[in-house]
């Protein structure tokens, strides 16, 4: 029996509590919502990794390794995500379930304080962070940021969103950028810390066998300490209906590679996850390009082989359906055309029982799944939070049921190009 509790612990602090004994260990989560910015960005994705150096009681990640490895080899790691046009900021930590603990010790009182103690009580000198951890987690930063050009697959998603949505929030990445990034000190990310303590809006997340009064008395005393502000920065949401543009904007880059990236961004209409047509508009992602029984799969990847690989990816957040592909080079124009045939087929109705079937069951399964694993299931509930909606997972499941093949093809008819881009080899 799974119990999901959703309870304000402070202002602008919410908890949502996940009560089951499907599992042997706890996850507890803490996340600062903070509205997407490019001035900001790399800012609030360093303070996770300096935050996790050291504590005023543990100042070394040695100590405080060690106080992880008394709580059962707990563990705690930052996390930075993005939810539409939120970005999240904090620390996922994992613990044994005290039923499975020796002589009655209570893991989850002293988990949830350890959690409290990373974030409020940093290791501090000279009245904030220690120069050293900034500098060494700073460099850490501008490498991954960097580094995200040697995943091409991903990379080809990122220039795809920076470019379709520049002017918005959401075309700036979780990480900021590099230039950002390399620019902050000591002082200025001490002055980020303390603003966001104040400002952001908190959700905590638990999952595991405590009932959810003693979970929100073992949080409310681990961040006893949070400043509160009378106004929070919740972060906004915004979605754009269609491109604004007559043609399909089309972005060229060219780097030394011998594999062709294609992405195609598409907004849905307004279709989203605060709309009743959301259910459809997974069945619809699934069918077209989300899943190894897919159009583009099945049609342009395995019948035509015009692409390496092809598959297609919401945001739900924010209106907007990707499809990356990976070509060669002189494909191009044929693989751009059978991506568009794949979605006009879906339009037109063009689909058979089984294709909308499976497509179904790959959306049931996925939500199902979710619930079996606790580190899914967290990112879930932290969606809904970052969305306003508290509808679990079997609810939606149910709305997934009940979508018909109209529905499917209504969504289908809303979706409009907006930007390509093609990352294609340098010449010569």
């Amino acid at each position: 029996m799974t119990q999901v509790t959703h309870r304000e612990l402070l202002p602008g602090v919410r908890l949502t509590a996940v009560q089951t004994n499907k599992f042997k260990s706890n996850l507890l989560s803490v996340t600062l919502l903070a509205p997407l910015d490019a001035r900001t960005a790399s800012a609030n994705a360093l303070l996770p990794y300096v935050l996790r150096r050291g504590t005023q009681r543990h100042p070394d990640m040695e100590s405080l390794s060690a106080a992880l490895d008394e709580l059962y080899g707990g563990a705690i790691e930052p996390a930075i995500r993005k939810k539409g046009e939120a970005q999240c900021i904090g620390f996922v930590g994992s613990f044994l379930d005290d039923a499975y603990a020796l002589d009655d010790t209570n893991i989850l009182e002293q988990a949830a304080g350890l959690m409290g103690e990373v974030l409020l009580c940093p290791a501090m000198e000279n009245g904030g962070f220690r120069k050293e951890y900034v500098e060494g987690e700073r460099s850490n930063l501008v490498d991954r940021i960097q580094a995200q050009v040697n995943e091409k697959r991903a990379y080809s998603l990122l220039r795809l969103t920076q470019e379709m949505c520049a002017g918005e929030p959401y075309g700036v990445d979780r990480l900021g950028d590099g230039k950002s990034a390399a620019a902050i000190t000591a002082d200025g990310l001490w002055e980020r810390y303390r603003h966001l303590l104040a400002h952001a809006p908190v959700e905590l997340y638990y999952c595991g066998s405590a009932d959810a009064d003693r979970v929100a008395a073992a949080l409310s005393a681990a961040l006893e300490g949070l400043p509160r502000a009378e106004e929070l920065e919740e972060p906004d949401h915004s979605v754009q209906e269609s491109a604004g543009r007559d043609q399909p904007r089309l972005v060229t880059e060219a780097l030394d590679v011998t594999q062709g990236k294609l992405a195609l961004g598409f907004r849905t209409g307004g279709a989203c996850v605060w709309e009743e047509d959301y259910p459809a508009l997974l069945v619809f992602d699934a069918l077209y390009g989300g899943t190894p029984t897919s159009k583009l799969f099945l049609n342009v990847r395995e019948k035509l082989s015009l692409c390496y690989f092809a598959s297609s990816v919401l945001e739900k957040f924010k209106g907007i359906m990707a499809v990356a592909s990976g070509i060669e080079f002189g494909n191009y124009e044929k693989a751009k055309a059978e991506i568009l045939a794949q979605l006009d087929s879906c339009r037109d109705g063009a689909m058979e029982d089984w294709e909308l079937e499976s497509a179904r069951r790959a959306v049931v399964s996925t939500l199902r799944a979710t619930m079996d694993a606790q580190g899914r299931l967290e990112d879930y509930w932290l969606g809904q939070a970052v969305a306003g909606l508290e509808e679990p997972p079997q609810a939606l499941e149910a709305r997934v049921e009940a979508v018909t093949r109209e529905q499917v093809v209504a969504v289908a008819q809303k979706m409009e190009l907006d930007t390509i881009y093609f990352l294609k080899g340098k010449e010569g």
